[in-house]
């Protein structure tokens, strides 16, 4: 593998990340959900005016994985109001990070977790958080193995259905 460099994204990047995102999102979870919700859920969270709004969110932070001039992966991050779950304002959420599946078990979304915690250690957080789809056992246990233990859950809602995440965090100070 060649150099990955991981960059913040823009608003001039807004089209990269929305394919990476809907990319990502259908590899990840198409197999596993009907049609008709992943539609729902991708034309809802991936609209070109929703992710621009974020990008122009100065308490959201996006990081895109490049491989060879080609986008490979992506990393959102939440701290204050942008969180999803109002927890606690000095903390970090890793709200994303997706990985295209030829570049799964590549160290990508390790690179991408580095970056999320360079951003926790300048901001001084208290503690990174995250929901994970407790189906998801491969983020399950890429989170685990980086130090994250399970304190909660709650509902995420694809489409129709309702899915439990787990709610994991890991206390950094």
């Amino acid at each position: 593998m060649n150099t990955l460099k991981i960059t913040k994204a823009t608003t001039d990047d807004v089209l990269k990340l929305q394919a990476i995102g809907k990319q990502t999102f259908s590899e990840t979870f198409a197999d596993v959900n009907s049609e008709e919700n992943m539609k729902k859920y991708l034309d809802e969270s991936f609209v070109t005016a929703k992710l621009t709004a974020e990008l122009h969110n100065p308490s959201s932070y996006f990081y895109l994985a490049v491989l060879d001039e080609k986008i490979v992966g992506y990393l959102k991050l939440n701290t204050a109001d942008a969180q999803t779950e109002k927890e606690d304002l000095n903390a970090l959420e890793i709200e994303r990070i997706y990985v295209a599946k030829e570049f799964h078990g590549k160290k990508v979304a390790q690179a991408l977790y580095a970056q999320a915690e360079e951003i926790a250690e300048e901001l001084k957080v208290t503690y990174m958080w995250l929901g994970v789809w407790e189906k998801n056992f491969r983020a399950v246990s890429f989170y685990t193995k980086n130090g994250f233990v399970q304190f909660d859950t709650h509902i995420f809602r694809l489409g129709d259905d309702e899915q439990t995440d787990l709610m994991m965090k890991k206390v950094l100070i």
